[in-house]
């Protein structure tokens, strides 16, 4: 029995595809903006429409007597981006989804076959959502290009007349994934996305790729550490004489200030915890201060700016503060139990309200609120002599 390509079309069903969905949101910073490359592989899936098929069969006279689906394959995909801050890149690639495929048998005796190879091009915007130092949950929404090569073959009472079709059409995609930072520059991501995909009959469905990936950014590579100054070689120096002990009365000492604050930007990178040579200097001028000082307790208060959530800007001003708190006890020989330290968030600001206006994270609104990032160290205490 010959078919023409429309009741083929109807007998076929070709290959109707669905599966997981997710919403949008690397982990960057915004001072980190820039390209990237990676690669994913993993395991598709397409959702094989049986009652559609056996029905249109059984509409022109045939009865499904079995039907064997071949709806899971390899996938993978290659891509590029741009990181234009700490939460929004663009993303492009290539990618192909593997090949899916059915085979019926039916009364009066015959088999259909039929098989779908994608491949394409997407285009997505990609938000992301830091979550630790590490780990950050992503998400995309963006439009993909797609071939669709159809293959179908007849035997027995079944003939098909137009067995490779093939078509090109764009759809959207969504995908949702998990990123942890290897190294400053390498990242592995985990990831489900889902492609809508227009066969080359007619019909629409969707193709869901689960993969594991790595990631790789340019031009954020950690800082090397300072070289060590070699110590001086030792000079021989003949004893001086001794002069007589004379009785001198020490200068008053000097007040100490009671509340120091520093620029978080010149201690530390921006979401960073980790103190910066330059911030060495300054912190190591306070330590020279407080070294052989009398106080009864000195508190290091972290603040951060606006910017961001509530829990990663506390986590981020704490360990702010736990910094500098350890760096007095080592540097200045500060008992642990003398000094405190605490993160407060954005709460204290100190630029006035209307000042900096926005809620996006721009380079502007991130230098206005420079002032709001910053660590105070309150001390009450009189230097004395040592």
């Amino acid at each position: 029995m010959k078919l023409s390509k429309a009741k083929f079309a109807k007998i076929s069903g070709t290959l109707s595809l669905a599966a997981l969905a997710a919403i949008a949101s690397p982990y960057a910073l915004a001072d980190d903006a820039g390209w990237y490359i990676g690669g994913n592989i993993g395991q598709s899936k397409a959702k094989i429409d049986d009652p559609r098929i056996t029905s249109d069969l059984k509409s022109k006279g045939f009865t499904t007597t079995s039907i064997i689906d071949d709806n899971r394959d390899t996938g993978y995909k290659l891509f590029s981006g741009y990181q234009f801050n700490r939460n929004f890149a663009l993303e492009g690639g290539y990618f192909d989804l593997g090949k899916f495929g059915f085979m019926v048998n039916t009364l009066p005796a015959g088999t259909l076959n039929g098989q779908i190879k994608l491949r394409g091009l997407n285009l997505d915007a990609v938000g992301s959502l830091p979550i630790t130092d590490k780990f950050s949950v992503f998400g995309r929404l963006g439009l993909n290009y797609a071939q669709a090569r159809d293959a179908f073959a007849g035997t027995g009472a079944i003939n098909v007349l137009n067995p490779n079709p093939s078509k090109r059409d764009t759809n959207l995609k969504v995908g949702l994934g998990l990123q942890y930072a290897i190294t400053d520059a390498l990242g592995m991501r985990a990831e489900v996305e889902r492609y809508r995909i227009n066969d080359a009959i007619g019909n629409k469905g969707d193709i869901d790729l689960v993969s594991l990936g790595l990631v790789y950014s340019f031009g954020r590579k950690a800082p090397a550490p300072a070289p060590k100054e070699a110590p001086p070689e030792p000079v021989a120096v003949a004893p001086a004489p001794v002069p007589e002990p004379q009785v001198v009365e020490p200068p008053p000492p000097p007040p100490m200030p009671t509340k120091v604050t520093f620029s978080a930007d010149s201690l530390f990178d921006f979401g960073k915890a980790v103190v910066k040579p330059e911030g060495k200097q300054a912190l190591d001028k306070l330590a020279a201060d407080l070294r052989g000082a009398s106080f009864d307790v000195i508190l290091v208060t972290g603040h951060t700016d606006r910017i961001g959530s509530h829990a990663y800007n506390m986590k981020l001003s704490t360990h702010r503060a736990e910094t500098v708190q350890a760096y007095l006890v080592e540097s200045a020989g500060i008992p642990a139990g003398k000094i405190t330290a605490k993160g407060v968030n954005g709460s204290d600001p100190v630029t006035k309200p209307g000042e900096c206006v926005g809620a996006k994270a721009t380079k502007k609104l991130i230098a206005c609120l420079q002032p709001d990032r910053r660590v105070e160290v309150e001390v009450t205490a009189t230097k004395v002599s040592k």
